[in-house]
């Protein structure tokens, strides 16, 4: 097979655009540090092009009044545009509309660079009781996401671990060390299976509902990476133009990006 240049991709497809969303504390920055692999914040810019002091961004979050098109891009890659939604979350019926305004008007924009490519819902696991609180139902009920794929990402997975420990650990007396795994690991499952956050995802009443959903854990650790959201988001997308698009942005996971691109 005939290597793909990235470098040529980059000069002929557009940026890749990605909204974040999800509760504070879920992670999304970190996040978006291991798929730029980078440890930098990101550089914020206006919908004019203009960068806007990193202070004056995070007063505005403070005030609740963070603006959902401003462009967030790190130096470390360029090649992606993110959008975050710090606002919504919190519940103002303002925010809230500004938000599904704005996935509205990008996922019809006439120019494919002016768009949203791909949707990260973020969905924290360290409240185990509480994985779909209201803004989950608002934006999964009401926001009409088309075409654009959204990628549910279950953060702080590893959280569920010292819970499912916590209820058995009498049961693990004596047992192997593979054995405890074992037992821990399907305890994981089992519990994740009680929130009924994927029955919840998967609502036939819902308006935007998830192409796929990864498990990340550990993202605070510098061997941890994000691959395997790279991945699904490449083959969720429908369009091969956006699909080398996402692959012209990978420094590292290229090859295994091409793979799901042709796949």
């Amino acid at each position: 097979m005939a290597t793909i240049d990235s470098q040529n991709l980059r000069e002929i497809f557009v940026r890749f655009r990605v909204l974040i969303l999800g509760r504070a504390n879920a992670g999304k920055t970190t996040i978006l540090q291991k798929v730029c692999n980078t440890m930098d914040r990101p550089e914020i810019y206006d919908t004019k092009g203009k960068k806007i002091d990193a202070a004056v961004v995070e007063s505005s979050i403070k005030r609740g009044t963070h603006e959902i098109a401003n462009e967030m891009v790190f130096k470390s890659n360029p090649g992606f545009v993110f959008h975050d939604s710090c606002g919504f979350e919190a519940g103002s019926e303002e925010e809230i509309e500004k938000m599904k305004k704005f996935i509205s008007d990008r996922v019809h924009a006439t120019k494919l660079e002016e768009r949203i490519h791909a949707i990260w819902y973020c969905i924290p696991m360290d409240d185990h009781c509480r994985t779909f609180q209201r803004s989950e139902e608002k934006f999964f009920l009401e926001c009409d996401t088309g075409h654009v794929p959204v990628v549910v990402v279950f953060t702080k997975f590893e959280a569920l671990r010292p819970v499912v420990y916590g209820e058995i650990k009498k049961q693990l007396q004596g047992v192997s060390g593979e054995e405890r795994s074992k037992r821990i690991a399907e305890g994981v499952e089992e519990l994740f299976t009680k929130t009924n956050v994927l029955d919840r995802l998967c609502n036939p009443k819902n308006r935007a509902r998830p192409k796929s959903y990864v498990r990340l854990q550990n993202m605070n650790r510098p061997n941890t990476n994000c691959n395997i959201l790279l991945e699904h988001t490449t083959i969720a997308l429908d369009n091969k133009e956006l699909q080398l698009c996402l692959i012209s942005t990978q420094q590292s996971n290229m090859e295994l990006c091409i793979k799901c691109a042709i796949a």
